[in-house]
């Protein structure tokens, strides 16, 4: 059985704390038996915060913790003493992570660098205390302000991966033995569709000890823009890969083809994907000849290209030259 220990989504029911209540208070000694007013306010709510931690690559650790509550604000007292704030929730969570609002699905924030903070449900004010309300014709206020209310709210994180490369193909197309082939990962391999559900991250040792992260996400098929197949989970990861390595299979009735109805999908899911570096990489050449590849050259797209095969290790490092040269223009 796969284990599931990849989460990409959660929805989570937000509570922030709420304020503490402003005290009426009076000051009151031996010597002042009609001091006047000073009462302190009350402490706001606790927020929850997310904060953006690189050590993390998945939300597995939220997917069971459906209710987050922040703490109470404490109530103010007398010789203008505040109350105490309410105790903060800190999420932390994984570079890459953006969060929607569950009933409208707009986007609040994204989190993209390591120790990043935004507060996600703010906690009440704290109500001000009968200190503040004194005036020359009411020296003695005898009210003071209740606490705000904290702020209940579900929210949905969805996770993009990072990663310098992202792989984009139909299923069975050599995502997953390329990635294997290049790194240390060990994505699930096996010769029907959709044999990866999850991404997979890989680290690729590079020239001069430099390296790059590729990351193989579950294949697309045609109509995925609309939610076909894996659909929009597929298509949520590659916006935010550097360059977009297009993988087709040498077996296919037409390269050309099925890199465009690819190019097309994306198109219609985000134009903006369009604008990223692609580099295409004609798979499994161990099961052509001289003369296949002959008919499949005139037809290719006016892109960098090359002819791999991951099981006999061709021109892999031709291809990690290629890819390099394309992380490096997209960082100008």
């Amino acid at each position: 059985m796969e284990k599931q220990n990849f989460v990409d989504y959660v929805k989570i029911n937000c509570r922030s704390g709420n304020g503490g209540k402003g005290s009426s208070h009076f000051r009151r000694e031996k010597f002042i038996p009609k001091g006047g007013p000073d009462g302190g306010d009350g402490g706001r709510g606790g927020h929850i915060i997310l904060k953006g931690n690189e050590q993390l690559w998945t939300l597995l650790h939220l997917k069971y913790r459906k209710h987050v509550k922040a703490g109470h604000g404490g109530d103010g007292s007398g010789a203008l003493k505040t109350g105490a704030d309410g105790e903060d929730v800190i999420l932390e969570v994984p570079l890459g992570t953006v969060v929607r609002d569950a009933e409208t699905g707009d986007v609040k924030f994204e989190i993209t660098e390591e120790g990043e903070e935004y507060i996600l449900s703010k906690g009440g004010r704290g109500g001000l205390g009968n200190n503040h309300f004194k005036s020359s014709t009411n020296q003695t206020p005898r009210y003071a302000q209740p606490g705000e209310l904290g702020i209940e709210e579900w929210n949905i994180l969805e996770l993009k991966v990072l990663a310098d490369v992202g792989l984009v193909g139909f299923p069975n197309a050599g995502k997953s033995t390329l990635l294997s082939a290049l790194t240390n990962a060990k994505p699930k391999i096996a010769n029907y569709a959709f044999t990866t559900l999850k991404p997979n991250l890989g680290i690729v040792g590079y020239r001069n000890n430099r390296s790059f992260v590729m990351a193989d996400i579950p294949g697309i098929i045609e109509g995925a823009h609309q939610g076909k197949g894996l659909g929009h989970r597929f298509l949520r990861h590659i916006e935010r890969n550097a360059t977009l390595l297009f993988m087709v299979s040498a077996e296919s009735d037409s390269v050309k083809k099925e890199y465009d109805i690819l190019v097309e999908e994306c198109r219609q899911y985000n134009p903006e994907l369009l604008d990223k570096n692609r580099v295409l990489a004609i798979t499994k050449y161990d099961l052509i000849d001289e003369e296949i590849k002959g008919w499949i050259e005139p037809e290719l797209p006016d892109i960098p290209y090359i002819f791999i095969s991951s099981v006999i290790e061709y021109q892999l490092l031709e291809l990690k030259d290629l890819l390099w040269k394309s992380i490096t223009e997209s960082r100008f």
